[in-house]
């Protein structure tokens, strides 16, 4: 029993040096100032849509509204599979919108097995871009006005060849959303934190950018195409390898993506055991060792408590890394927040304790299991 103690302690000092890193960057990170350059990009704007018939209107509406001449952007939505109202709706925007192109995918792919539906249906889309720079959101997502007119001035600025931006899940006021919500939040602050220290560890493909050619260069999807999440972050980092200067950030509040969370805990549990099941698939050891003791570490965390029974000194333990934990945690989603605009409230720090086991429980089932998404079972 000293010895498990011993490794989680150590686990956790490890954990906390990571966190108080990340905070240090995240707060030396400076918000872009635009040049303000004359818009000029062409952007090609990918939205993948299986069964979205419920927000792809808003979406589309978001984008539309842009402050951004129409004739320097389109807008290729790709139905994937849809058995609801969701290409009816992008077909009756197309009326009265000419830079707006629905593609099927049932007609791309017919009766072909993919494990990556969303690569697929992405990469179809580039095949069709007439534009040079590629903007990917997902179909539940809100963009702000000067969304593109921001992603112009950053790329006409500096020398880029992909770009990441912020995400945000928005926040019902519902317990579920308020988990979501400050779950998401710290991610983005993590994503932040490394574009500030100088690398860039994750990106969210709601919200980036990047050159059709280089998309090309790099050779698409390919040796990643079977894996079912990713379509963000490896495509950064294939980038990244052969552009390692030329990747940016855009952190500035009016180019944030706002998404909407998980309705159910099914459904969030099922999402983030996609983003998990892609750990051991990452080129960079230290992504892979770092998110391997963050789960071996929350798994820990979450069988002290059992473990209490037998041996009741355990709990005095676990309650002494977990407010300490919760402590650190507290401190970088407090800054965090002031940037996405997010009220914290005391109670939220009670979340910590469903954050552990969803931790565990993603992290496990993403790596050994199968599970549910978009209503297909992937492995």
């Amino acid at each position: 029993m000293i010895v498990f103690i011993v490794m989680m302690v150590l686990l956790l000092i490890m954990y906390l040096f990571i966190m108080l890193t990340y905070r240090h960057w995240f707060l030396k990170l400076k918000v872009y100032q635009p040049q303000q350059p004359q818009p000029r990009t062409n952007f090609t704007i990918i939205i993948p849509a299986r069964n979205e018939a419920a927000n792809i209107g808003n979406c589309l509406s978001s984008i539309l509204q842009q402050n951004y001449p129409s004739d320097l952007y389109e807008i290729i939505v790709i139905d994937d599979h849809s058995t609801d109202e969701t290409a009816a709706i992008v077909q009756a925007l197309q009326a009265s919108n000419n830079n707006i192109q629905l593609i099927q995918l049932a007609d791309i792919v017919f009766d072909q097995q993919l494990n990556s539906y969303k690569k697929k249906a992405i990469e179809t889309a580039i095949g069709r871009a007439t534009n040079d720079w590629i903007v990917t959101t997902d179909a539940d997502c809100i963009a702000q006005p000067n969304w593109l007119i921001l992603y112009n001035d950053y790329i006409v600025s500096n020398d880029v060849v992909f770009v990441g931006a912020p995400v945000v899940f928005t926040n019902d006021g519902s317990v579920l959303a308020a988990f979501q919500c400050i779950d998401f939040m710290a991610l983005q602050g993590i994503t932040a934190a490394s574009v500030s220290a100088g690398f860039h560890a994750m990106c969210n493909g709601a919200n980036l950018a990047f050159k059709k050619t280089v998309f090309y260069e790099v050779e698409g999807y390919k040796h990643v195409d079977k894996i079912a999440s990713g379509d963000d972050m490896f495509l950064m980092n294939k980038i990244q390898n052969k552009y390692p200067k030329r990747i940016g950030f855009l952190y500035h509040p009016q180019a944030v993506i706002a998404t909407l969370p998980m309705p159910t805990v099914r459904s969030f549990l099922n999402q983030r055991i996609r983003w998990a099941s892609k750990t051991n698939s990452y080129q960079d050891i230290r992504i892979v060792v770092i998110l391997w003791a963050i789960l071996i570490l929350n798994i820990g965390l979450m069988m002290m408590p059992i473990l209490a029974f037998w041996q009741p000194m355990v709990l005095w333990y676990w309650l002494g890394l977990l407010a300490t934990k919760t402590f650190v945690e507290a401190l970088f989603a407090l800054d965090i927040a002031a940037f996405f605009k997010i009220e914290m409230r005391p109670w939220h720090l009670l979340l910590q304790f469903p954050h552990i086991v969803y931790t565990a429980m993603a992290g496990t089932f993403g790596l050994f299991g199968n599970y549910q998404w978009k209503g297909r079972t992937v492995k």
